[in-house]
């Protein structure tokens, strides 16, 4: 039982490696395969998917 529980931990540590040879600077804004910033509402500062004003704004909720 020892000896399968120490494989597996062994095998996830091997696959967890070759995951950041691959993908090494995910989620890093800025740099060349990083994430973009996300677009902000230019009238109240809340993220919005589509950019220019939201729901929220056009509404006439403030």
């Amino acid at each position: 039982m020892v000896k399968i529980v120490t494989l597996f931990l062994i095998g996830m540590v091997v696959l967890a490696l070759f995951g950041r040879l691959r993908l090494p600077r995910i989620g890093r804004g800025g740099r060349p395969g990083g994430l973009p910033k996300p677009r902000l509402c230019p009238e109240c500062g809340r993220y919005n998917l589509k950019g220019g004003s939201c729901r929220h704004c056009s509404e006439g909720q403030s």
